[in-house]
């Protein structure tokens, strides 16, 4: 990238998960990905965003070879990804399990959860609250940031908003990501899914069992 100074700092993010509900300002953050070729996998309707945008990607459904369950109650919860996320491939253990079960690593996972605090302020219905309610979102949030903390080889990020921050980190590492950053955004990636859990676990009391707030 002219006029900022790059330098090389551990290993390349070779293959990235993206899985959003919000798609703002991904074109950016996918022509930086397609710069130091990062393979992207992801679910159905990112997916259809991205080759809208005019870049490469494939399908989590085509990858594991199980379809995305109708209305998408199940899309990422698969063996294929989580141990792709969860696996350090510089534990030969872990090596000979993947290789075995033709199971990539994935390094970067970006994510952010359902709609659900902006859903239930509109007052919606309880069926239309608990719809929203994400589950492989924060599975997979949670997964990376775990990763992180044991092996530092993969990176998540929960927000629109962190974009700028990924694109400016791949671009001065020359497409890697230092440990120290990889750490942070672990940290606010705990924070993020704990907020989730507080406020759908407040929703609930108050609307299935009439207590709460």
């Amino acid at each position: 990238m002219e006029g900022v100074e790059t330098k090389s700092c551990g290993e390349r993010v070779r293959r990235a998960l993206i899985s959003v509900s919000n798609k703002r300002g991904l074109k950016p953050l996918l022509e930086t990905l397609e710069r130091y070729g990062v393979e992207i996998i992801s679910t159905k309707g990112t997916a259809e965003r991205i080759r809208e945008l005019g870049y490469r990607v494939e399908e989590v459904s085509h990858y594991t070879g199980w379809p995305e369950m109708p209305g998408g109650l199940l899309k990422t919860l698969h063996p294929k990804i989580f141990a792709g996320i969860l696996g350090d491939p510089g534990d030969p253990r872990h090596r000979e399990y993947m290789e075995e079960n033709d199971i990539d690593p994935i390094d970067l996972v970006v994510i952010d959860l359902y709609p659900f605090e902006e859903t239930v302020s509109r007052d919606a219905s309880l069926d239309e609250g608990v719809k929203n309610i994400d589950i492989g979102g924060v599975a997979l949030i949670r997964s990376a940031a775990k990763a992180t903390l044991l092996h530092g080889r993969v990176a998540v990020i929960v927000d629109p908003g962190s974009y700028p921050s990924l694109i400016h980190e791949l671009e001065i590492n020359r497409g890697a990501i230092p440990g120290e950053v990889k750490r942070r955004w672990a940290g606010q990636a705990f924070k993020r899914t704990a907020k989730y859990e507080v406020e759908s676990s407040k929703y609930l009391e108050r609307e299935v069992l009439g207590c709460g707030e």
